[in-house]
């Protein structure tokens, strides 16, 4: 999909903090794609960026097997900007030389602005020091030709450098992370100043692009839609739904792993609040069946992922002559589930690494490149109520997920229960809005515990609770150990069969938001 024909391409080296890098490029209005540092130049040239970002990386430029973009971008005519690993491959790639600096950066370092021409624009120079993020053991030894300094460090002769007469700029230091003071001024500089772009991508140009392209493809062709009732395929069905009407067939799926009461309530809002037509499909015993006696976690997500597909080609089936099949994948979703570096996905998405290879319905992915709160913002613009749009994530593959090894009915009402619990006490609380997501997980151990004056050998719920802006990076929420208490309590005590209750602090990365 066209979104913008003004974007920024980051090619993507390894950084934890690529994702940071498109998340503050997109907070200046301005599109950009995440894409593996081995892109083609006729990729490149082919979506027509107005620049390229290099991002950083684990790696040195000399390692073997070091990742290294093709050197060609830098005869394509575009601004380039090279951070850190990205600043270190375009220096050797045009002439100059990288070393392993005696003393390695780490963390805050303090920046003196040499020029302010470029990245620098509106920083003073004599004297004034600016906090800014390293992350290197590498350095910039000898500038290639062309190019001068213009900002150092204590560690740093070149901790940014740029070429007198061609749009390349580079820096030591991370702009994207919030140490970095001017990092939001620096790359204002590239994305404004260097690159010539506007701020012109907004929630209102993505809807009247994405409903252009909608109808462009589809033209009289019938759709479905894969409707769970959670925010991002709510918002599918809402943008698909404006672009081609009553073409569109929403189909929400019981698998069986939904929560307490979940289907009822879902399908009574899209009825009662909506204009969407909705065929409902009761496929509890189906999942069931297919899911037993699975423990792998990947086999868990593609088994699902295979049974929603199946569901929707009968139901598409059952209403004649269907072409495509929309649904709710996010930009997380693809770069989790796609590997950029030639290293394993971090976990395939039951809408993306769990799709047959051969499918009889094309895909519309409309939501394909936005970032959860870009999706949630997108709803808002499309009119939809905010009981719809900030409601937490909740999986596709549903509980089956939050149960760690077999999936069983008895497994699935023990969760059930201690789900209900940890919605009721976090709402009550005011702490449901104050979080990314809050649920409870089901562990496949049992641990010896008392209950009254008997031993008890039962089983052990963890609670998960993260804050987060997109769920590519997250941290653990510090909730009130008085509510924390409230929840271990009433869970040992109303559901038969769990006697522990854990917490779990643990970030994302190293971590993911759900367990499996």
């Amino acid at each position: 999909m066209n979104i913008q024909s003004q974007k920024i391409l980051i090619l993507d080296f390894g950084s934890q903090t690529t994702q940071l890098i498109a998340r503050r490029i997109r907070e200046q209005k301005v599109y950009c794609e995440i894409h593996p540092y081995s892109i083609s130049l006729a990729r490149i040239r082919e979506l027509q960026p107005a620049g390229l970002v290099l991002s950083g990386g684990p790696c040195s430029v000399y390692d073997d097997g070091a990742p290294l973009s093709d050197a060609g971008i830098f005869e394509l005519g575009l601004p380039v900007l090279g951070i850190c690993y990205g600043a270190q491959l375009m220096i050797e790639q045009l002439g100059g030389r990288v070393e392993k600096a005696v003393k390695r950066e780490f963390g805050k370092a303090d920046l003196s602005v040499r020029s302010t021409e470029g990245l620098f624009a509106g920083c003073e120079t004599g004297g004034i020091h600016y906090q800014v993020w390293m992350s290197h053991g590498d350095r910039v030894e000898v500038a290639p030709e062309g190019f001068e300094a213009t900002a150092v460090s204590g560690n740093s002769p070149y901790a940014a450098l740029r070429h007198r007469e061609k749009p390349f700029v580079a820096v030591q230091f991370h702009p994207e992370v919030a140490h970095t003071l001017i990092g939001a001024d620096i790359l204002r500089n590239f994305i404004f100043g260097i690159c010539n772009c506007s701020p012109s991508w907004t929630m209102h140009s993505f809807i009247e692009s994405a409903v252009a392209s909608i109808r462009a493809k589809v033209g009289s062709s019938k759709v479905i839609c894969a409707l769970s009732g959670g925010v991002d395929s709510s918002v599918v069905a809402a943008i698909v739904h404006r672009a081609i009407g009553d073409q569109l067939t929403c189909i929400y799926v019981n698998n069986g792993l939904m929560r307490t009461g979940e289907s009822k309530s879902i399908l009574r809002f899209f009825r009662e609040k909506s204009k969407l037509r909705v065929v409902d499909v009761d496929a509890t015993e189906y999942f069931l069946s297919e899911l037993q006696g699975v423990v792998d976690p990947e086999v868990k997500r593609k088994r699902i992922g295979l049974g929603f597909i199946k569901i929707f080609e009968d139901e598409a089936h059952k209403l004649g002559q269907v072409d495509y099949l929309a649904q709710g994948t996010l930009y997380p979703d693809v770069i989790e589930s796609v590997s950029f570096r030639g290293a394993a996905p971090i976990k395939s998405h039951h809408n993306v690494g769990g799709l047959p290879e051969i499918m009889k319905l094309s895909l519309i992915e409309p939501l394909r490149e936005l970032f959860k709160d870009e999706v949630r913002e997108l709803g808002l613009e499309l009119g939809m109520p905010e009981e719809a749009i900030y409601r937490q994530p909740f999986p596709g593959p549903g509980l089956g997920i939050r149960i760690m090894g077999e999936i069983t009915r008895e497994r699935l009402a023990i969760l059930r229960q201690a789900d209900v619990i940890v919605l009721e006490e976090m709402k009550k609380s005011g702490w449901y809005r104050k979080v990314w997501q809050s649920f409870a997980v089901l562990l496949p151990i049992q641990t010896v515990g008392v209950m009254g004056d008997g031993r008890t050998y039962e089983n052990v719920v963890a609670i998960r609770a993260v804050d987060s802006r997109d769920a590519m990076t997250a941290d653990w929420s510090k909730l009130p150990y008085e509510l924390l208490g409230i929840i271990s309590s009433r869970i040992i005590n109303e559901v038969r069969g769990v006697n522990r209750v854990v917490y779990d602090i643990s970030s994302k990365p190293p971590s993911t938001i759900e367990w499996e």
